[in-house]
């Protein structure tokens, strides 16, 4: 009973996670573009969304990375058996992957909150989208327990990745009409 319990809480915390990590970039973006805004347009807009990242950052975000590793790490325990197949290897590596692209997002949330922006607002769309595609590695691995499926699902992000990237070049172009 109690396996199921935290395996609950441990796919809850991944969905706060996720939506942590999409609606950031989300916020990045329209930091960015605030930046860019005249004076007065900037001394309003910048505050405010600074405010909002900090507070989806810090209050959901963060608190959601930790304990989807906590959960994470116990739902693990009870099946330590697992980490004798490839397919816990590859999700492990993904998962890892994402710690990643979590603490790069960091670095760009500090950079944003202190009023610098490296990256445009299109590198931004980008980017958001690399925590898509991890997201569909990692669950096609852990519902279907197959490396082998996993060359499929290789191709399967190929082709996913280069989906997004023409949406995202649709959507500048339409944009700027």
């Amino acid at each position: 009973m109690t396996f199921e319990y935290v395996k609950a809480l441990h796919i809850i915390f991944v969905v706060t996670w996720f939506a942590g990590l999409f609606y950031i970039v989300r916020l990045f973006i329209y930091q960015t573009e605030a930046l860019q805004k005249p004076e007065l347009e900037r001394s309003i807009l910048k505050p405010q969304l600074d405010l909002m990242a900090s507070r989806l950052w810090y209050i959901i975000t963060w608190p959601s990375a930790v304990l989807t590793l906590i959960f994470g790490t116990w739902v693990l325990s009870y099946r330590w058996g697992y980490m004798e197949l490839g397919f816990m290897h590859a999700k492990l590596g993904f998962v890892a992957l994402l710690y990643i692209y979590h603490g790069f997002c960091h670095v760009l949330f500090k950079e944003l909150q202190s009023g610098k922006s490296r990256w445009t607002s299109t590198q931004l769309r980008i980017w958001n989208e690399a925590s898509t595609i991890l997201l569909f590695a990692i669950v096609f691995l852990i519902v279907l327990k197959s490396t082998l499926s996993m060359v499929w699902g290789i191709l399967g992000l190929i082709g996913l990745s280069v989906t997004l990237m023409l949406a995202i070049r649709l959507y500048k172009k339409y944009r700027l009409k």
